[in-house]
């Protein structure tokens, strides 16, 4: 561990499995670092490394130049700043914690009307990632507090970024990488069992079927592009190219006994939009579905 002599001194509420992990980042990074949890047992592996455990939030956050949150729920988390009551004043708040876009922006509305600077993060890994030079977070907010506090920053994750001042941002990002995490991974998983059902290896299916694979990703740019101008028609991968493959592949799982839900889903989406006049559109006029809630 690196001196901690004229380093930021850093307060951490929270204490859960990132919370923890945060802490200890902070804390390797050479920062005194105060924390505090509802159950004070939390604290005990930290506090026999170094770190500091108050008796209370008030205590806690007077501890601090910069006050991370990382709790369940932005309520909780306003709730425990506000207890801290004057303490808070002329401290920086960082909250990490999960939650909608309009639960982030009503935490940095109220740190506004104190006067108190505030900044919204959305980690991109789980705890063990933390620290990672790969490991992604987005913040949102207060640019002078993102600015102030780059280095603490750091020792999160190499890979943070300032995407805006809108502290509800970083979680509509977030949130944008898991649904294409997850529609990605189901779209996966139902192509495993259709494999498995014939007897056939998913590694050995992606060692030979990889630069196919490889190939969607880079869709995603021009697909971003037509959504961002509102352009869909195109001279090639027409709507309509997908149906014959969606309904073979419907009929294929349905034969082999597996789940045809996801992509009987996808063919009717696809059915519908070509129905409504746009065969010769892109994929990305799907967006008009999901548009409609």
């Amino acid at each position: 561990m690196t001196t901690n002599a004229r380093r930021t001194a850093v307060t951490l509420l929270g204490l859960g499995e990132m919370g923890a992990a945060i802490a200890a980042a902070f804390m390797d990074g050479g920062h005194p670092v105060t924390v505090w949890n509802r159950t004070p047992e939390k604290a005990d592996a930290l506090v026999a490394k170094g770190v500091r455990r108050a008796g209370t939030v008030r205590d806690a956050v007077a501890a601090g130049s910069l006050v991370v949150v990382s709790v369940k729920g932005n309520d909780t988390a306003r709730e425990l700043l506000e207890s801290a009551g004057d303490a808070l004043d002329g401290r920086d708040v960082l909250n990490l914690t999960d939650g909608t876009s309009a639960e982030a922006r009503a935490v940095a509305e109220w740190a506004k009307e104190r006067g108190t600077g505030y900044l919204h993060g959305q980690i991109m890994t789980i705890a063990p990632g933390i620290g990672h030079p790969e490991a992604v977070v987005f913040y949102g907010g207060d640019r002078a507090v993102h600015d102030r506090y780059r280095p603490e920053l750091a020792l999160l994750g190499g890979r943070g970024s300032l995407v805006g001042d809108d502290a509800g941002v970083p979680a509509l990002y977030g949130m944008a990488v898991h649904g294409t995490m997850w529609g990605t991974l189901n779209g996966f998983l139902h192509a495993a069992a259709l494999l498995e059902s014939a007897g056939i290896e998913t590694r050995r299916f992606l060692d030979q079927a990889g630069p196919s694979m490889s190939a969607l990703v880079s869709f995603l740019p021009s697909i971003a592009d037509e959504v961002d101008r509102g352009e869909h028609a195109v001279e090639y991968g027409a709507l309509q190219h997908h149906l014959p493959s969606l309904e073979d592949l419907v009929r294929e799982s349905r034969a082999r006994g597996i789940d045809a839900e996801f992509p009987r889903y996808t063919l009717e989406l696809v059915a519908g939009a070509v129905a409504e006049g746009h065969a010769e559109d892109s994929y990305s006029r799907l967006i008009e579905h999901f548009r409609k809630g």
